[in-house]
């Protein structure tokens, strides 16, 4: 039997990192490195048959597991679209593992 050469299928990547939804939050990084985004979908509107997000909360967080849930969070914000969210996501995660954060 041949075996398959395809490549290890690493799931959903954006900008180099990878995204993973758990119902209505969807964490962007890894918890490998310092710093991981979680976002919040906290409201949505149905445009057709799609559930659109209109309100997300983003939390830049350490991954430390020592840490309160609360004393991990470095920044947070709200935007009015998923597009937004995840644009200010990608700089605040790069930035922070790029050692540029406090």
């Amino acid at each position: 039997m041949a075996e398959s050469k395809a490549p290890k299928k690493e799931g959903l990547m954006y900008k180099g990192h990878p995204l993973r939804r758990v119902d209505n939050l969807i964490y962007y990084g890894t918890m490998a490195e310092k710093y991981i985004i979680m976002m919040q979908i906290l409201d949505t509107k149905k445009e057709q048959d799609l559930d659109l997000a209109t309100k997300v909360s983003i939390q830049l967080q350490l991954t430390d597991p020592d840490l309160k849930s609360r004393d991990r969070v470095v920044k947070k914000s709200e935007k009015d679209s998923l597009y937004a969210a995840m644009d200010i996501a990608a700089i605040w995660l790069d930035r922070a593992l790029a050692g540029k954060e406090k």
